[in-house]
């Protein structure tokens, strides 16, 4: 059902990377599973599309390996069920400030016993499984990602790390930063401060710590610190810059200045 295996992974401590999805067209989606991600950040907080223009995407990707992860818009049932529903590995819910909305998420990202999650898993007849394949394994298959992104919820860290049943805490530093009193200053001290030390209190907690970066190199410098799954970037900007990088040498070897 899950050909990640996303759960056992995060239980083996293993680095988990990866590419934000750019696109809602498939043949996009493919090329992007191609690089070898081991899980994908699918957006619908800040990006225009809904459940019904990227759940094939979440199938394409359980059929490629990856866990695709759809970052909901809120923290409300009827989007949570539905990015499950249409196949998302693992569901990111934006802005959990406490730990009652993190025991919300859980009641709508759960079956039950464990939450109140309603049953009709749309997916399963395209992967060729049953209803009650999904239903038997949900619950011990995929993933909740909350993130953390406010002063609010770092205080209470220690109540929320205490809470069983979500797998991935998400470090968010650009509402962080805004939240801090310097928005867009993801390097600021107090920023950065608060991210080492959520890397600590982490350690033992059984859960993933995640974050996402632009810069690959901020990426690599926070996997180091303890970031284990990790968004680096999109394949579309690093691919852009790349190719830029590639203009600019070729029109100084050849002494040819840019268009315009």
């Amino acid at each position: 059902m899950y050909p990640s295996n996303i759960r056992q992974r995060i239980a083996n401590n293993e680095l988990l990377l990866s590419s934000s999805m750019f696109s809602r067209e498939p043949h996009i989606a493919a090329a992007i599973f191609q690089t070898g991600p081991d899980w994908t950040w699918i957006d619908q907080e800040h990006s225009p599309w809904g459940t019904e223009a990227i759940g094939m995407i979440a199938i394409m990707a359980r059929q490629h390996g990856v866990a695709g992860v759809i970052r909901v818009p809120w923290n409300t049932p009827g989007d949570i069920k539905k990015a499950y529903d249409v196949g998302a590995v693992g569901v990111m819910v934006p802005q959990v400030d406490n730990p009652d909305e993190v025991r919300d998420a859980i009641r709508y990202a759960k079956y039950p016993p464990l939450g109140e999650r309603g049953i009709a898993p749309w997916f399963a007849a395209t992967m060729g499984l049953t209803g009650q394949d999904i239903i038997d394994n949900a619950n011990k298959e995929t993933i909740l990602c909350l993130q953390m992104e406010s002063v609010e919820a770092y205080e209470r860290l220690d109540e929320t790390l205490a809470i069983q049943d979500f797998e991935v805490l998400v470090v968010g530093p650009a509402d962080l930063s805004a939240s801090l009193g310097v928005p867009g200053q993801l390097h600021h001290s107090k920023v950065e401060t608060i991210m080492s030390d959520v890397a600590q209190k982490m350690k033992s907690s059984g859960k993933a710590l995640c974050s996402t970066f632009a810069d690959p190199a901020d990426s690599r410098r926070w996997i180091g610190e303890g970031y284990r799954m990790m968004n680096v970037s999109s394949c579309l900007a690093l691919g852009t810059i790349e190719t830029k990088r590639i203009f600019a040498e070729l029109r100084e070897e050849f002494g040819t200045p840019p268009a315009g």
